[in-house]
């Protein structure tokens, strides 16, 4: 019976901590002020209140055990929300390079760019497509782009063993056009009809050789890097040039991968996407660039936050064990003065409050400490990782964001609920007589 009932109790408890880990702000802050209220207004309150400020005061004689909680809880968290800023950065980044105003044309049943073959005719058919906006000079605002790998030496390595992948675009001047924040921050633009190229900042942090005025090797030919760009957004991890040199030299002709398009606004889609998906000449597919990034990120920074959950889960256990052994052993040391402030009328349900306040709050400094660490080490870190859907590393940074901390911090209090649960419970109902006797 025993057994049943702790198991009950077991399961009881993941499923409060599961349905707190899901709880959103305003829920916590409602239990926070019931809380406040109860300790305020009721009686076994205020008994609470007391067995907790003693248990506080005497936290300073637990330094070296208590620091045990806080610094496993801050490890588990400090881990917990690098790894979600890291999805999040990956995620940002592809996010931030599509609009709802902008819309991508592939070949179609082609998932991305890189295996999407587009002829000559097929582009300047969708440049003409309605619902594409125009230029001051009343041209479509329409950029065929043909994308191809490339191989580079990664900088601080071996310059003739360490290669790394980036994506090389060609492009024409409508490219500039279509992405308005794509500046160059360094050198020149590339000249149409040379072997020219402009890096963007994140492959010139990762590959060597892409500062402007040197020359580097791509396939069977010299190319001179003549500036950086900068667009704080996915494009910043790829090599431009022009297409039509681009095209010959990689063996691709005229043909290119994607043509992109501004639209007159994000309600001439509909007219545009039907206009190409029905034109016999074409077989496309049509999506905004918004829709076609965001779903580029899905897979690599579900996994990235997949692997964050296992990781700080496993993390968390041990974690948990810390605070169970640390908490035990201060009941163990307390257990003459709980069984005094039952003797003396205290009730068990202050005790148990009592202890778990204590540890929730030891874990609450924990979740801070961690999410402190997190974002002085982490915000803005730059990292790199093969992006889905292309031929190259994607740059990123790091974000933690205020909602991460969040989580960080729910976690941390969950640790601290379990830690102290059982603890408080062996506290309540220790028997007064037993108590009294031990040292």
């Amino acid at each position: 019976m025993k057994f049943l009932i702790g198991l009950l109790t077991f399961v009881v408890v993941i499923a409060g901590v599961a349905l707190f880990l899901w709880l959103p702000w305003p829920g916590l802050l409602i239990l926070l002020v019931l809380l406040g209220l109860w300790l305020w207004l009721t009686r076994r309150g205020q008994q609470t209140a007391s067995i907790t400020a003693v248990g506080v005061s005497t936290m300073a004689q637990r330094l070296g055990s208590s620091a045990v909680i806080v610094i496993g809880i801050a490890g588990v968290v400090g881990v917990l929300v690098a790894m979600f800023a890291m999805a999040e950065g990956y995620r940002e980044t592809l996010r931030r390079t599509g609009s709802e105003d902008t819309a991508i044309v592939m070949r179609g049943a082609s998932s991305a760019e890189v295996s999407s073959v587009l002829d000559h005719d097929s582009a300047v058919v969708i440049a003409q497509a309605p619902g594409i906006a125009k230029d001051a000079k009343g041209k479509p605002i329409a950029s065929p782009e043909l994308v191809v790998a490339a191989n580079l030496p990664m900088k601080g390595g071996n310059p003739e063993e360490d290669f790394g992948s980036v994506q090389l675009r060609g492009i024409g001047d409508e490219a500039w056009e279509l992405r308005p924040n794509a500046k160059i921050i360094a050198g020149r633009k590339f000249e149409p009809g040379k072997y020219e190229l402009v890096a963007g900042k994140g492959a010139q942090r990762q590959f060597a050789g892409l500062e402007p005025g040197k020359e580097i090797k791509l396939g069977n030919q010299t190319w001179t890097v003549t500036g950086i760009f900068a667009s704080n957004d996915a494009m910043d991890s790829e090599l431009w040039g022009d297409a039509g040199v681009i095209g010959p030299a990689y063996r691709r002709g005229s043909s290119v991968t994607t043509v992109f398009a501004r639209l007159t606004g994000p309600a001439a889609f509909d007219q545009f996407k039907a206009a190409l998906t029905s034109d016999p000449r074409l077989q496309v597919d049509v999506t905004t660039t918004l829709d076609y990034f965001s779903k580029q990120s899905e897979g690599t920074s579900k996994a990235i936050t997949v692997i964050g959950i296992v990781v700080g889960a496993i993390m968390a256990i041990g974690a948990v064990f810390g605070a169970l052994n640390t908490m035990f052993a201060a009941i163990a040391a307390r257990a003459r003065e709980i069984a005094t402030l039952r003797a003396i009328g205290f009730r068990g349900l202050p005790v148990v409050m009592a202890v778990m306040l204590e540890t929730m709050l030891l874990a609450l400094i924990g979740g801070a400490l961690g999410g402190a660490i997190a974002w002085l080490v982490f915000n803005g870190y730059t990292a790199s990782t093969l992006a889905a859907g292309t031929t190259g590393q994607l740059t990123f940074e790091f974000r933690v964001t205020p909602a991460l901390l969040w989580v960080g911090l729910k976690w941390a209090l969950a640790i601290g609920f379990i830690g102290g649960l059982y603890p408080a419970l062996r506290a309540a109902r220790l028997p007064v007589t037993t108590a009294l006797r031990e040292l």
